[in-house]
């Protein structure tokens, strides 16, 4: 005997640039949307019967009807758009998941003011949301970002470890600390202003980077995590993933010069992988 378990299926990287004409000033954004549906699809599984199977080109083709018209000021409430739509003509369908990640354009500066109709990426950081809705109406509202790149030149230490007869890292007071953050945090309603809370997460998550004496990546991912706790009581837990971006120290000794900490070389593999969820108690 057999027995078919937890399953789903949907449509990944629906890529969307949207662009709001408002006059001569235009606003842009570009998301990349993923869309999961969890039901009653035991029999397309076991028999062929495709009777309740959604096409995922129809799901592709949802996104874009849907952003052609949304009132959404942030991808968490285009993605509960979505969960909703979705839910409401498919009553196989027990819970729809939307995943949304939007890379970041700015507005091009010419003489010193914002072009209303150019804009320029200058970096490769991601917004991201999950939003998750079932059957009953529950919502689960998850918002994050992604590639965040980081880097002090002071205040980072890593010493007392573990030694043995194979290390040969040596103890530093003083060292390059480079990450590029990852992070995951869940909020406690679905009925928030989730673009400025985004805003003041990000804000604490970097204050305390730059802030914090660490003893370790360890050390400095949880002070960021117990600083978005401690501030934002809209959010229940939060979940950092820290890669150890290393800068190693260039040897110039041979060529007869010192090296005070000033000239490093950067090395992207291999590196230190350090993740974590704090929650509250």
């Amino acid at each position: 005997m057999i027995r078919l378990g937890e399953n789903r299926y949907g449509k990944s990287r629906i890529r969307v640039i949207g662009v709001k004409r408002k006059g001569e000033w235009h606003e842009l954004h570009e998301w990349t949307v993923e869309v999961l549906l969890n039901g009653d699809f035991a029999s397309c599984f076991a028999d062929g019967d495709n009777s309740k199977i959604l096409p995922t080109d129809t799901m592709k083709n949802t996104v874009y009807s849907l952003a052609r018209n949304s009132s959404a000021v942030c991808i968490e409430d285009f993605a509960m758009e979505l969960t909703a739509f979705f839910l409401k003509r498919n009553p196989q369908v027990w819970s729809a998941e939307i995943n949304i990640s939007q890379c970041l354009w700015d507005r091009v500066v010419s003489g010193g003011d914002a072009h209303p109709t150019a804009f320029v990426q200058s970096s490769r950081e991601l917004r991201t949301a999950s939003i998750t809705e079932k059957r009953d109406g529950k919502i689960e509202v998850v918002s994050g970002l992604d590639n965040l790149v980081i880097m002090k030149t002071a205040n980072s230490a890593f010493a007392g470890y573990v030694k043995d007869s194979l290390t040969t890292l040596p103890e530093t007071r003083d060292r390059l600390f480079g990450s590029a953050v990852s992070a995951n945090w869940t909020y406690t309603s679905a009925n928030l202003s989730f673009s400025a809370l985004r805003n003041v997460v990000r804000s604490l998550l970097l204050a305390t980077f730059a802030g914090h004496h660490s003893e370790s990546v360890q050390h400095t991912l949880y002070a960021m995590a117990q600083s978005v706790l401690d501030k934002v009581p809209e959010v229940k837990d939060i979940q950092l993933t820290m890669p150890n971006k290393h800068c190693l120290l260039v040897d110039l000794s041979r060529f007869g010069q010192d090296n005070p900490n000033e000239i490093f070389v950067p090395i992207d593999e291999p590196h230190g992988y350090i993740e974590a969820r704090v929650s509250r108690e």
